[in-house]
């Protein structure tokens, strides 16, 4: 499959993991690529591990299996890097974001050896700058479209106005704080190696 991307998203219930994984498959969608955006439940309740996945793709997808060599994993909660093997099967060209404020040497350390690309962001930080609470999804989203280039981060601002517009007609206050904390995470995830 031609320019076939694949993401494995890694979060606990209630953090917006799924949600974010469902942003982007819309999001490139809007762009005009194909795409498949699922999650993977356990137990299904508040805390308890999650796993999403997106596919992108400029040809259509035949593909309908959960991804165990993805390209790009995002872990939205580093409790996890602990607990679940966030670097399975990811390929060593590709790159994994961590929202997380740990020092370079513990992330080389708890990823057991990962040579690819490693970036982070506090995404609790941005959360809180410009949210006022803690929704880590909408800085780990930002993040995403920016490491893996799926599209230029100016399609991703506007298509993410709109769909806000839309998610949020009964709670317009709520735009402008996602739109601050898209543009600031942007600007924020930083490669570590």
């Amino acid at each position: 499959m031609n320019n076939l991307i694949e993401i494995r998203w890694h979060g606990r219930g209630g953090q917006g993991a799924k949600t974010a994984s469902l942003l982007l498959a819309d999001a490139a969608f809007n762009t005009g690529k194909y795409i498949q955006g699922f999650p993977e439940y356990g137990p299904e309740r508040m805390g308890a591990p999650i796993t999403a996945y997106n596919r992108i793709s400029d040809t259509p997808i035949t593909v309908h299996s959960n991804i165990y060599e993805p390209d790009y994993v995002v872990v939205v909660d580093d409790t996890l890097l602990e607990t679940v093997d966030v670097t399975a099967g990811l390929k060593k060209d590709g790159a994994i974001i961590i929202n997380t404020t740990k020092s370079p040497d513990y992330l080389k350390t708890v990823l057991k050896g990962y040579e690819g690309d490693i970036y982070t962001i506090d995404a609790r930080k941005v959360s809180l700058e410009t949210l006022g609470k803690y929704f880590p999804n909408t800085p780990m989203l930002a993040s995403i479209v920016k490491v893996s280039k799926i599209m230029t981060d100016e399609a991703f601002i506007k298509d993410m106005e709109g769909s806000f517009k839309h998610k949020f007609a009964k709670k317009p206050e709520v735009i402008e704080g996602n739109m601050k904390a898209i543009q600031m995470a942007l600007n924020e995830v930083k490669k570590i190696n």
